[in-house]
């Protein structure tokens, strides 16, 4: 256990039997009260950022996460089947808990999975991923006023705007953080 002050931006900790990760934290003190801690923070298992409040003095523990190189395989109907790349474990992750991740996973992907004592946290995406265009609409002529883009969708399913050079069957590289497109592979 420690003070809630020295939890640092990327720390995971426990509170109230919920596992956090700490994005930022902003201490207040006044000369007349206790320091007030403001912890903006993630909820591993559920995803919601929130920001939770504490007094100077109060206690959380910090949690060490274990992390793997799993190789993405196969959807099972169910779930998504990952190996692990060592000992060839196999382990399944339910679809909810990995619903925007696999917008940009295909079979034989290598992520880095984070456990919680055997406890499946989730995955960490690269920050950009390499995607092929399956569907494209065709680029219409005089069509370039403003940085003109279309609609496309990639192998996966995730739908990007790419500009209107890019064409159906190319490879382009895709933001993990929020789906954008980034530049052709």
């Amino acid at each position: 256990m420690v003070n809630c002050t020295e939890v640092r931006p990327g720390n995971t900790f426990e509170h109230e039997g919920q596992i956090y990760n700490c994005i930022s934290i902003d201490l207040n003190k006044t000369a007349m009260a206790k320091m007030k801690v403001k912890i903006k923070s993630k909820n591993v298992r559920t995803g919601a950022v929130l920001e939770l409040s504490f007094i100077g003095g109060d206690k959380v523990e910090i949690l060490r996460l274990d992390k793997k190189q799993m190789q993405y395989l196969y959807d099972d109907g169910e779930g998504y089947v990952f190996m692990d790349i060592e000992t060839y474990d196999q382990v399944s992750v339910s679809k909810e808990r990995l619903a925007w991740e696999m917008n940009f996973l295909v079979p034989e992907a290598v992520v880095q999975m984070t456990f919680y004592e055997g406890e499946i946290m989730g995955i960490e995406l690269p920050a950009k991923v390499t995607l092929q265009i399956t569907e494209c609409d065709p680029a219409v002529r005089g069509d370039t006023i403003n940085k003109a883009l279309k609609d496309a969708i990639c192998e996966t399913g995730l739908k990007v705007k790419v500009p209107m050079f890019v064409e159906n069957g190319e490879k382009i590289i895709v933001a993990t953080s929020d789906g954008s497109y980034d530049s052709r592979a």
